[in-house]
């Protein structure tokens, strides 16, 4: 069965748009078939957007995972002096995510696979992800060990994940690898995790 996080998508292409209304930047989407969310802003994804923490005015910024590019786009119009770099693995999904940045006139969004990202040795001052937690939790913790490596010092990455899907072991986990992970938000059974490269967590999340 093809899944969102396989390179190529061979199920059949049925296209559908919406249109995302945020506090500060609206923009429009187009979705496909074999692309994460399919037809709609999954929930995970909208409390990312409207409760994730304010953006730096400019930088270098990932979406990783970026899907039809909704994280992406919002933090482009957010913060247009800024290098937003979007990868995935699925070829449908980037160029999607292409064609979303131009529809909406983001031309700071590059779009890339996630070895063309890291061959280009870049460091990312945010890192926002609905991460694909369904790869199984070995993997997971592959990827996200090597895209915090690419962090700044003292740089950001920002998770959603379901609570049932094992949102808290994840943020436990994390602490455990150095790195300081919180709860910033908890809304309709998924949770909010705020990461910070090279400091220790000192303190537990309520």
């Amino acid at each position: 069965m093809p899944h969102y996080f396989d390179q190529e998508t061979t199920t059949a292409s049925d296209e559908q748009s919406f249109d995302v209304a945020l506090v500060d930047v609206a923009f429009s989407i187009t979705t496909d078939r074999g692309v994460f969310s399919h037809g709609h802003l999954d929930n995970g994804t909208s409390l990312l957007l409207k409760e994730g923490p304010a953006l730096p005015a400019a930088g270098t910024f990932l979406d990783l995972g970026c899907g039809a590019g909704p994280i992406a786009i919002a933090m482009a119009l957010r913060s247009p002096q800024a290098t937003v770099w979007a990868v995935d693995v699925n070829e449908r999904a980037r160029s999607l995510t292409a064609a979303n940045a131009k529809r909406n006139h983001a031309p700071n969004i590059r779009v890339a696979a996630p070895d063309e990202a890291l061959a280009a040795d870049v460091q990312f001052d945010e890192i926002w992800s609905n991460p694909p937690i369904r790869i199984g939790k070995a993997p997971l913790h592959d990827l996200l060990t090597t895209w915090i490596a690419r962090l700044v010092p003292n740089g950001r990455m920002v998770l959603v994940v379901q609570k049932h899907l094992g949102a808290d072991s994840l943020q436990s986990w994390l602490n455990q690898q150095g790195v300081h992970a919180d709860r910033i938000a908890s809304r309709s059974g998924f949770r909010l995790l705020r990461v910070v490269h090279n400091e220790r967590a000192t303190t537990s999340s309520p």
